[in-house]
């Protein structure tokens, strides 16, 4: 990366973050639903459907998860110890969620049940892996295998997808980010883990974002790209190369960056010196004659 435009990427993104409303964004999360819970044992049994099922409109995906959420009632860690597999499906009949039914939770759910009773925690189960010499992302592709079970419907296997197989998983990165980031207001820092071997999640916001600001050149959400961001990234902050997620997500979401570049959104917007499609509209502005003290200064550098 550049050293000049690496500068203005670490600036822009920091100012991003400091900007982000976190206490109204997540309220339009679907973590938000999660973050009701005080015990961490529950909270990481509540963000398996909160993550995992965070696949189309958020309001729906809300709708979606506070139906399971009730079925699992004030403590999922203990509901998910206690009820049977056929208890969850009954409970979670009639359920839907785009290509998902509520067998294909409930089963989920059982899964992880089976990880609790056995182990105590999900947590304590990805930590017994990793004790026993395994890398943190293989434990986490352990732990998917797990709660996917052996034979999984076409639909469950989409809905904990395999970490070895090459797609982005998106949802699954998504619930290893909240587990394992501290509490910042979103995410639940419930995992003591290695937050720096977190992937992130690449979802259509990031990657048009990504691609715009130099993280990554590729056009797929994949594996690879969700690993070429993450390395990128990881320049900037090698401890927690994840944490300008949210804010990159939600800048997206909230249409400051729309998908429709508009010139007032850039120039707006502090990630503008780091990004194509900003510096492409500046220059435009100034070619057509606009005062440049009504553009912005790029970031992180001091007026001449």
């Amino acid at each position: 990366m550049v050293a000049t435009r690496r500068v203005d990427l670490e600036a822009g993104l920091a100012a991003l973050d400091a900007r982000t409303q976190r206490g109204v964004r997540v309220e339009d999360d679907p973590v938000g639903l999660v973050r009701v819970y005080r015990k961490p044992e529950d909270r990481e049994i509540a963000a398996l459907p909160a993550a995992l099922l965070a696949f189309g409109g958020v309001q729906v995906i809300r709708r979606s998860v506070a139906r399971v959420l009730e079925v699992l009632g004030p403590s999922p860690a203990e509901a998910v110890r206690t009820l049977t597999r056929g208890e969850l499906e009954r409970a979670l009949r009639g359920f839907a969620h785009r290509i998902y039914t509520g067998r294909d939770v409930a089963r989920l759910l059982a899964n992880a049940g089976s990880l609790v009773r056995a182990h105590g925690s999900l947590r304590a189960y990805v930590e017994g892996r990793m004790a026993s010499g395994v890398p943190f992302s293989e434990a986490c592709a352990d732990l998917a295998d797990a709660l996917r079970g052996p034979r999984p419907s076409r639909s469950l296997a989409h809905l904990v997808p395999d970490l070895r197989k090459g797609s982005a998983a998106k949802r699954l990165h998504l619930y290893l980010r909240w587990m394992v980031r501290p509490d910042d207001g979103v995410d639940l820092g419930v995992w003591p883990l290695p937050r720096a071997e977190l992937t992130i999640p690449v979802d259509t916001h990031i990657l048009r974002i990504g691609r715009l600001l130099g993280l990554t050149q590729r056009r797929t959400a994949d594996a690879r790209t969700a690993a070429e961001i993450t390395a990128s990234l990881r320049a900037i902050d090698p401890d927690d190369p994840v944490r300008f997620d949210f804010p990159l997500c939600h800048h997206g979401i909230s249409g400051a960056c729309p998908t429709t570049p508009r010139t007032e959104c850039c120039v707006a917007c502090p990630l503008v010196s780091a990004c194509s499609e900003g510096q492409r509209r500046l220059g435009e502005l100034r070619r057509g004659g606009t005062e440049r003290s009504a553009l912005p200064r790029p970031a992180g550098r001091r007026a001449r």
